[in-house]
């Protein structure tokens, strides 16, 4: 599935924003790194089971 790459891929583009740019309001670095800590918690066993399940179910 190609929306979890997506999604790492926008992760990476906020990692790298961080820090926040001069123009930014303050609280916009603490909405990224709230975002980042989301995206980098592991999935559960059973999402990942799902998921899998619904891969194997497009395939037919």
């Amino acid at each position: 599935m190609s929306s979890s790459n997506d999604g790492a891929k926008a992760a990476k583009g906020l990692k790298g924003d961080a820090a926040g740019k001069a123009g930014d309001p303050e609280w916009t670095s603490s909405l990224k790194k709230l975002y980042n800590s989301v995206v980098d918690e592991p999935l559960p066993d059973s999402f990942k089971n799902l998921l899998s399940k619904l891969d194997e179910d497009e395939g037919k």
